[in-house]
């Protein structure tokens, strides 16, 4: 990798000049998702330079409390304190980029290398040949985002959802990372319990299993059991991620400038606003027991399900402890019930979506991160929702608007559609609001269809039927790009897109317009204090 040759700057406003690695990446590609992904490497490679050029504060900070010698003894003590807070940091930050960057730098290498090689292959070997590099390089990715954690880890996780950017061997591999991270050691663990709540953990709990249910990103599940015999379930923080996850969303960043010219045009800066916003939100347990608790109270009357009860005493800010759940992920009990029991299944997921409706249009604060792993199946066949840390909340006149868009949906009024979507926030690139109608259209128009002319041979469209909206959709996102949306609505696109896929895969037999007509009918619920 060329490293950036210094430049003679003054001030704050200190840049590293350097020429972007994106010759490669410009190249026409027969493979698309290549050209994407060596745009995003090499955004990636560009954080971690303008990360390191960021050292030289370190330096500066010295001469800083150098100076201070002349100001008195009160602020040597101030520049010299502050110096060692950065000096501290960066050990620990070289370190994630050395290893961020090596791992890069070997993908980029690889990559490069492969439009010399292909031109010395046969034609019968070439594509096998790109297929096992991408393999081989995807495998370093998903193991460096493993071991390195955090939001790095989140990157991945993205990224392994998808298919539309990276090749199918990207997307195999990093699949892993939805429901893996590497491990905390127990000793770790031990010392954030004992920091927390100033006790040995044996006079904490009366058995906690040393190794974890779970690991994630952000932290890990320990099964427990309390001094009165009651089983929890124990979420542990990683120790230091808040300044990782501040070096990780500037990688995040670039991430996403790198890949902008891939994806359809689209408000980018409000997408990774959300991302940012949610991930450091994930860091405070204290928010995450508030958004349960209140999440709970939503869903008291929905039947068919629940969420864990809070142990208040042994919650902090890095540590949330709730009642232990046994059960089964939603997709494993799925698979088993799909074709012995469709009643069943039909059920559950009835109920999963009757939840998401009650949360967001009269809760006002809803889970925004239904993935599977996050909801399981107890011996009741209740459905219990996990994991709070990414929760969106909305304000009344959010709710109010979402709320009058679904009911002009019903009776085909467009004019008012436009114009609620316009006074939520969301603009097109010419003003015109036939690009959010027509993503209006392609959500709703089925469910209004079936409440004017209910028919029970009606079905789910077919993965051909859903592939050909969706191109559609792209040519005129094309033509007339949506260039600012609120933020809220991101959150709600990943909640409803993420549900869509469940119901398509499993075409349950679910009365969606009764749902609808259930809570449309009906007048809005009084507005609650969000978390």
């Amino acid at each position: 990798m060329k490293h950036p040759e210094p430049v003679e700057v003054s001030g704050k406003d200190r840049t590293p000049s350097w020429q972007p690695l994106n010759d490669f990446a410009t190249q026409k590609q027969k493979d698309s998702g290549l050209k994407a992904w060596i745009a995003v490497v090499e955004g990636c490679i560009r954080a971690i330079e303008r990360t390191a050029w960021q050292g030289r504060g370190l330096a500066d900070q010295a001469i800083t409390a150098c100076k201070a010698f002349g100001r008195g003894a009160q602020a040597v003590n101030e520049e010299m304190q502050l110096l060692a807070d950065e000096a501290r940091r960066w050990p620990m930050r070289l370190k994630r980029l050395t290893v961020t960057g090596w791992m890069l730098t070997r993908v980029v290498a690889s990559y490069r290398l492969w439009g010399t090689r292909s031109a010395f292959l046969p034609a019968s070997m070439r594509d096998s040949a790109l297929q096992a590099l991408h393999q081989r390089n995807a495998r370093r990715f998903c193991e460096t985002s493993l071991e390195q954690g955090g939001a790095f880890l989140k990157i991945g996780q993205l990224l392994s959802s998808r298919p539309d950017l990276l090749p199918q061997a990207w997307i195999d591999e990093l699949a892993v990372l939805q429901d893996q991270a590497s491990p905390l050691p127990y000793e770790t663990v031990r010392q954030v319990l004992e920091e927390e709540f100033g006790k040995p953990v044996e006079q904490l709990f009366a058995h906690f299993d040393r190794d974890p249910l779970a690991a994630a990103s952000i932290g890990q599940v320990h099964r427990a059991r309390l001094l009165d015999g009651q089983e929890v379930a124990v979420k542990v923080q990683r120790p230091g991620l808040d300044e990782l996850v501040e070096l990780d969303m500037t990688l995040l960043k670039v991430f996403m400038d790198a890949v902008k010219s891939a994806l359809p045009p689209m408000d980018m800066d409000t997408i990774v606003s959300e991302i940012q916003r949610t991930v450091r939100e994930e860091l405070d347990y204290h928010r995450e027991a508030r958004v349960m608790q209140q999440i709970r109270q939503q869903l008291e009357t929905v039947e068919g399900i629940t969420t864990p009860s809070l142990i208040t005493g042994l919650s902090t800010r890095r540590v949330l402890t709730t009642g232990f759940v046994q059960g089964n992920k939603l997709t494993t009990v799925l698979d088993r019930l799909h074709d012995t029991h469709p009643e069943r299944t039909s059920r559950m997921l009835g109920n999963l979506l009757n939840a998401w409706f009650a949360q967001v249009l009269h809760g006002g604060l809803f889970h925004a991160d239904p993935h599977p792993g996050n909801i399981m199946v107890n011996e009741h066949d209740e459905l219990v929702l996990l994991d709070f840390g990414c929760a969106q909340a909305l304000t009344d006149d959010a709710r109010r608007g979402y709320f009058r868009v679904l009911q002009a949906c019903v009776v085909d009024d467009r004019q008012v559609i436009g114009d609620t979507l316009s006074q939520l926030g969301f603009r097109t690139r010419s003003g015109n609001p036939d690009t959010l109608l027509a993503f209006v259209a392609a959500i709703l128009d089925q469910v209004r269809d079936s409440i004017i002319n209910p028919s029970p041979q009606q079905g789910w469209p077919s993965a051909e039927q859903v592939m050909e909206q969706v191109t559609a959709l792209l040519a005129r996102l094309e033509h007339d790009p949506v260039e600012k949306m609120p933020g809220d609505f991101i959150m709600l696109a990943r909640v409803f897109g993420t549900l869509g896929g469940l119901f398509l895969h499993y075409q349950p037999t679910v009365d969606i317009p009764a749902i609808m007509l259930g809570y449309l009918t009906r007048p809005l619920d009084p507005p609650r204090l969000a978390a």
